[in-house]
């Protein structure tokens, strides 16, 4: 098993990134407010205003839940052939 270290920084989009651990609540901004990729405020312990983030919320969610994992020392889930795909190895 890995050694437990620290979770990596998320990318937000716009050159902004907050760490994995850090993140408490991802909220889509609606249709109508969304521009200039305004995608998501992202919630972020020990900041009073979200952070505007030009990635939708999935996609945030699953690099936040892919850093945790790592930093917990949890082995990444092996990806399955397509349906009606074979395997090549």
């Amino acid at each position: 098993m890995a050694a437990k270290r620290e979770p990596r920084l998320v990318s937000l989009g716009y050159g902004r990134f907050a760490r994995a651990d850090l993140i408490y609540a991802l909220v889509p901004l609606d249709p109508k407010d969304r521009g200039d990729g305004r995608r998501t405020y992202v919630h972020v312990e020990g900041m009073t205003e979200p952070i505007v983030a030009s990635r939708s919320e999935r996609a945030i969610l699953a690099e936040i839940e892919a850093a945790l994992n790592e930093a917990a020392g949890i082995p990444r889930k092996r990806r399955s052939a397509a349906k009606g795909q074979e395997k090549l190895v």
